[in-house]
């Protein structure tokens, strides 16, 4: 398995935690689900630093150097600050009471909005 770790400055780009809170409900998370050897992806965001990003976990090497869509880059603008990809040595669940990962987050939420 890999993992990658993304992420974009937002500042200067014209582009807010909010707008792209708005491509993750209208486009991304519909778009990513269908990434073979995906296993998990989630975005994550910094307003206090306007940064942006996402750690995605791969099934394997193969399926993490496939390419990705560039939606994300076309939009703010510039590719991402860091694009880093690491071995992963153990992974575990632990014990929890949601059903599912998908279809959680602020972008999701309607608090979101």
């Amino acid at each position: 398995m890999k993992a990658a770790v993304v992420w974009w400055d937002l500042a200067g780009t014209g582009r807010t935690i909010e707008s792209m809170r708005a491509f993750l409900r209208d486009e991304a998370v519909d778009l990513f689900a269908g990434v073979e050897g995906l296993r998990l992806k989630f975005w994550i965001s910094d307003p206090a630093t306007e940064r942006w990003g996402a750690v995605l976990l791969w099934e394997s090497a193969r399926a993490a150097a496939a390419p990705l869509p560039a939606r994300a880059a076309q939009l703010i603008g510039r590719p991402p600050v860091q694009r880093t990809l690491f071995d992963v040595e153990a992974t575990v669940e632990g014990v929890f009471t949601l059903p599912g990962l998908s279809g959680h987050g602020l972008a999701l939420e309607p608090s979101g909005t």
